[in-house]
């Protein structure tokens, strides 16, 4: 199972470095010591044993978000952190979508992942709630993307 997820995000993190442009490398928002990452790709970019291996369906109109939460530590570097992690889409017939994230660690590693279904070129605004601290609300993070169905 080991390889099987290590397979898994070495695909993802080459998934993330072949797609994204110079200003998308750095999806991120940062509150305070906190870094919430995500990226939203098509499911058809995954390869077929990347997919298999961490359960998503491949599909060329189906979505994959992948978020990730880092804490800055005192020696400047970043720690995962297990927090809880909720959110939807609202599409533009306005209706909101619940993401049904699922947890996936890799060693120190923790991933939050969700599929979705999308239109091709649809414009699909995220919201995501992010627990970071026990006894405060959740910080939210909002972005748009748009994603087409793979030809």
């Amino acid at each position: 199972m080991v390889a099987i997820t290590r397979t898994f995000f070495s695909g993802l993190i080459a998934l993330a470095l072949l797609i994204s442009t110079p200003s998308m490398a750095e999806q991120y928002q940062q509150f305070g010591d906190y870094q919430v990452h995500y990226n939203a790709v098509n499911t058809s970019f995954l390869t077929p044993e990347v997919a298999a291996a961490s359960g998503i369906t491949r599909s060329r109109a189906t979505g994959f978000l992948n978020v990730s939460v880092l804490k800055v530590q005192p020696d400047g570097s970043l720690k995962a952190v297990n927090v809880p992690v909720d959110g939807s889409i609202k599409a533009l017939s306005g209706q909101d979508i619940p993401l049904p994230f699922r947890t996936l660690r890799d060693g120190d590693s923790i991933y939050r992942l969700a599929t979705f279904g999308i239109q091709d070129g649809e414009a699909m605004r995220f919201t995501l709630n992010v627990g970071l601290e026990r006894d405060e609300p959740p910080v939210s993070v909002n972005f748009m993307q748009r994603l087409y169905v793979d030809p």
